[in-house]
């Protein structure tokens, strides 16, 4: 359920929903939703001062209802390298 909501979050912020990209992974410290988007994206989902991306943990948070996750912005030129 997470996942698909913080999807839906990212696409109406960046430029190209297309390249938005939410992988969910389950580690016994809770769950981890990586977010990959377009490296031109990459500002806007992030915000000034990383404010956008701590509005998106905080939305998420809340809809996990108390279940540990974590949300993780990637940087996708830095994995291309």
């Amino acid at each position: 359920m997470l996942s698909p909501a913080l999807e839906h979050l990212v696409k109406g912020i960046v430029d190209h929903p297309e390249d938005v990209q939410v992988a969910a992974k389950s580690t016994t410290r809770g769950e981890i939703l990586e977010v990959r988007v377009n490296p031109e994206d990459l500002g806007r989902v992030i915000g000034r001062s990383g404010r956008t991306a701590k509005a998106l943990r905080t939305l998420v948070n809340s809809l996990a209802g108390g279940a540990r996750v974590r949300v993780d912005v990637v940087d996708t030129d830095a994995t291309a390298r």
